[in-house]
C-alpha cells in the first residue's frame, strides 16, 4: 500500500501542489477580505464620529451659550468653535486631505462636502475674530492661524487641503489666500542660508523634522492653482527640504531623524519622536507621488526615503505599533506614528517605491492600529501636541487624550491605503 501511495504521489506530485498553493492562496485572499471588510468598517465608524462631532456652531467660553451665526453673538462673548475639527490648524489639513481621499475610495460625496463645509466655514467666520484680536497670538483666536501667517504650521497642511477643494471650488477668496501662502513659504518663511525651512524658536534657528510635512504638502501642490511658472521652483524647493533634512536630522547609525535641530550649537536635540519621523516619511510619500518621472534627483529622493524606511523597521514591536521614542522600548506605545509609518509603506507598496515584500509590515502596523481603536470608533494612544525639547522625560510623559486631533486624520489615511493594499 505504501509503494502504491508513493507512485501515485510521484505521478500526481504536480497536481496536489497546485491543490496546496491554491488552497493557500484562496485562504489568504478570504483573510485580506476580511481584514477589508473590517478596516471599511472601522474607517466609517471613525468617520461618522467626525461628522457628528463637527457641528459648526461657536460656544461662548462664558455662558455656555452656543451660536450657529455670529450676528446673533452678543458683544462681550468669548467664542470657540465647539468642535476641534471647526478650526484652521495643520491637523484639520491632514483631516480634510485624509477625507477627501477617502470621499474618493467610497465614493461617498459626504466625505468630500465635509471638507468644503469646513474650509467655508472658516472662511466665512474669521473676519469676525480677526477684527477683535488685539495682540499676535494666533492661538487665542479661533482661525487665528488662518489670518496670522507665521509659520509653515499655518498655511502648509491646511493649504494643501484648500488647493485640492480649489479643483472643485475655484473661489476667488480661496486663490487669493493660497497666493498669499506662496508668498510666505516661498519669500517670508526663515530659511537658513541653503534654503532650509527652519523656525526661530526654541532657539534661532531650529529645524523641526515636523516642517518637511508642513511644507511639502504644501509646495508640491502648488502648481496646481499658481500655474506652471512656479511649478519648477514649488518641486525643486521641496526636494531640496527632503535632502537638507536628511543631512541635518538623520542619524545613520539609528537609521531615524531626530525632532530637531539648532543652528546656534549645529547639535540634533536629544528625541528620536515617533511622530515626527512620520511627519518625515509621510511628507517624502507626498513628494515622490508629485515628482516629474523624469526629475533629475528622483533616483536620490528615493533612495533617501527608503534609506528612512529601512531605519523605523527594526523599531517596530510586535504587537505592530512604533513607540513614542522609536528607540526606546520603554515609552509606550504611540498610535499617531504607527498611523504615518503604516500609510507610508503601503502607499509606496502601492505605488511601486517600496518592493511588494514591504507590504506585510504595513500590514502588521495597521493590525496595531486597531488595537488602538474601540469598538465605537474612538482612538486611543495618541500623543497630544508636543514642542521640541531637551529632556527626554517630556516625550515619555506626554498625555494621549481620547480621539486626539493630531492623530485621527493620520489613522484615516492608513486606513484607506490599507485597503487599496487588500485590494
Amino acid at each position: 500500500m505504501d509503494l502504491r501511495f508513493t507512485i501515485i504521489f510521484k505521478k500526481n506530485r504536480r497536481l496536489l501542489i497546485s491543490i496546496v498553493l491554491v488552497t493557500l492562496a484562496s485562504s489568504l485572499w478570504q483573510c485580506s477580505q476580511s481584514n477589508r471588510v473590517r478596516t471599511e468598517k472601522v474607517i466609517q465608524l471613525m468617520v461618522d464620529n467626525v461628522l457628528k462631532e463637527t457641528t459648526f456652531q461657536f460656544i461662548d467660553k462664558k455662558s455656555g451659550g452656543r451660536y450657529s451665526r455670529l450676528i446673533d453673538v452678543p458683544a462681550e462673548a468669548e467664542l470657540i468653535p465647539e468642535s476641534g475639527y471647526n478650526d484652521w490648524r495643520y491637523w484639520n489639513g491632514v483631516m480634510n486631505l485624509a477625507m477627501l481621499s477617502l470621499g474618493e475610495g467610497f465614493k461617498n460625496p459626504k466625505y468630500i462636502e465635509f471638507v468644503n463645509r469646513q474650509i467655508a466655514f472658516c472662511f466665512d467666520n474669521y473676519p469676525y475674530f480677526e477684527k477683535r484680536h488685539t495682540d499676535e497670538n494666533k492661538w487665542e483666536y479661533p482661525f487665528g492661524q488662518l489670518f496670522i501667517m507665521e509659520e509653515l504650521d499655518d498655511c502648509g497642511a491646511m493649504g494643501a487641503s484648500l488647493i485640492e477643494i480649489i479643483q472643485r471650488d475655484p473661489q476667488e477668496r480661496y486663490l487669493d489666500y493660497i497666493d498669499r501662502a506662496a508668498e510666505h513659504i516661498l519669500s517670508r518663511q526663515v530659511r537658513l542660508e541653503d534654503g532650509t525651512l527652519v523656525r526661530t524658536f526654541p532657539r534661532r534657528y531650529t529645524i523641526w523634522a515636523d516642517d518637511l510635512y508642513m511644507g511639502i504638502s504644501f509646495l508640491c501642490r502648488m502648481s496646481k492653482v499658481t500655474g506652471r511658472s512656479r511649478e519648477t521652483i514649488g518641486i525643486e524647493d521641496a526636494a531640496r527640504q527632503v535632502i537638507n533634512y536628511h543631512k541635518y536630522l538623520f542619524d545613520q547609525k539609528a537609521g531615524l531623524m531626530y525632532h530637531n535641530w539648532y543652528s546656534d550649537t549645529r547639535q540634533p536635540g536629544v528625541a528620536f519622536w515617533g511622530r515626527a519621523n512620520g511627519w518625515a516619511i509621510v511628507a517624502q510619500v507626498e513628494l515622490l507621488d508629485h515628482l516629474p518621472s523624469d526629475y533629475s534627483q528622483r533616483d536620490t529622493l528615493l533612495a533617501l526615503f527608503r534609506r528612512h524606511i529601512e531605519g523605523i523597521i527594526p523599531y517596530q514591536s510586535q504587537t505592530g505599533l512604533w513607540h513614542q521614542l522609536l528607540d526606546k522600548p520603554d515609552s509606550f506605545l504611540e498610535t499617531s506614528c504607527t498611523a504615518m509609518f503604516t500609510y507610508a509603506i503601503a502607499r509606496a507598496v502601492n505605488q511601486g517605491y517600496l518592493e511588494p515584500n514591504y507590504k506585510s509590515l504595513a500590514i502588521k502596523g495597521w493590525q496595531g492600529v486597531l488595537t488602538k481603536i474601540r469598538p465605537d470608533g474612538q482612538v486611543e494612544g495618541i500623543c497630544t501636541g508636543t514642542a521640541t525639547s531637551d529632556d527626554l522625560n517630556d516625550y515619555y510623559n506626554r498625555p494621549t487624550p481620547l480621539n486626539d486631533v493630531h492623530g485621527i486624520g493620520t489613522v484615516l489615511m492608513a486606513g484607506r491605503e490599507i485597503m487599496r493594499l487588500l485590494k
